[in-house]
C-alpha cells in the first residue's frame, strides 16, 4: 500500500475534524469537546471542530500544523505539530470565541489547564496522530512520524514532544516504539471525574 505524506490544506477541514475527536476520545465516551461545546451530539461536535480547523486565530487544530497521509486517494490518517510559543492558550481561547462559544468557555477549560504541563517553548508539539479504522498497521502513523520529524529538524528543532492521556495503553506504547520516552506523569481528580482518566503523561523524543 502506496502511502503519500503531505500538508493539509483548508479542503482537508472535515477529515481532520473527524481524527481531532477520534484522538481526543480515545476510547472515552467524553473527551473536552464535550466540555468545551455542551453537547455529546457528534455531529455538532465535528462542525465546531470543523471551523476550529479554520479560525483566523492560529490555534493548535488549524489545518495549517497538520500532515495528512492518503493511499489511493482517499485521507488515511493525521498528525498536528504545532509550536506552543505560537499556538497558546489564549489563542486556542480566541479561536473559541471567534467561532461563537460564550466567556464561560475559560472556567470549562480550566479541566485540562489544572492538569497541563509547563511547556519548553523550544519544542516542538504533536499531537491528533491518527488513522482511519482499517488502516491501523498499514504504516500510516510512522510515515506521519517520519516526515514531521524531518521537517521539525529543517526548521531547527532537536525536540520533540507529546502529552497522552494515563490509561491510553496502545497511544503510549506506539509512541515508545518510536522512541520517545516519558518526562513527566501529572495525576488530576478533576480530570479523572470529568473523563475517567486518572491524568496526563508528557513524553519527548530528541532527534
Amino acid at each position: 500500500m502506496a502511502i503519500t505524506i503531505r500538508k493539509a490544506t483548508e479542503n482537508d477541514s472535515a477529515f481532520l475534524a473527524q481524527m481531532i475527536l477520534q484522538s481526543s476520545r480515545a476510547e472515552k465516551v467524553e473527551c473536552i469537546f464535550n466540555l468545551i461545546f455542551l453537547t455529546n451530539d457528534t455531529k455538532v461536535l465535528l462542525e465546531n471542530i470543523e471551523k476550529l480547523t479554520k479560525t483566523n486565530a492560529k490555534n493548535h487544530c488549524h489545518y495549517s500544523n497538520f500532515l495528512v497521509a492518503e493511499s489511493d486517494g482517499k485521507l488515511v490518517g493525521s498528525l498536528c505539530s504545532y509550536e506552543p510559543r505560537i499556538s497558546t492558550k489564549q489563542v486556542f481561547v480566541d479561536a473559541l470565541m471567534e467561532i461563537g462559544c460564550d466567556s464561560g468557555v475559560n472556567e470549562r477549560l480550566e479541566v485540562l489547564y489544572e492538569c497541563d504541563f509547563e511547556l519548553n517553548n523550544r519544542t516542538l508539539m504533536f499531537d491528533y496522530m491518527e488513522e482511519l479504522e482499517g488502516f491501523v498497521d498499514m504504516g500510516v502513523l510512522k510515515a506521519l512520524t517520519q516526515k514531521s520529524l524531518l521537517t521539525a529538524r529543517l526548521k531547527g528543532y532537536r525536540i520533540a514532544q507529546t502529552i497522552v492521556e494515563i490509561g491510553s495503553l496502545e497511544t503510549l506504547l506506539f509512541y515508545r516504539k518510536l522512541g520517545f520516552v516519558k518526562v513527566k506523569e501529572q495525576e488530576c481528580e478533576l480530570y479523572k471525574e470529568k473523563f475517567g482518566r486518572a491524568g496526563l503523561v508528557l513524553l519527548a523524543i530528541e532527534f
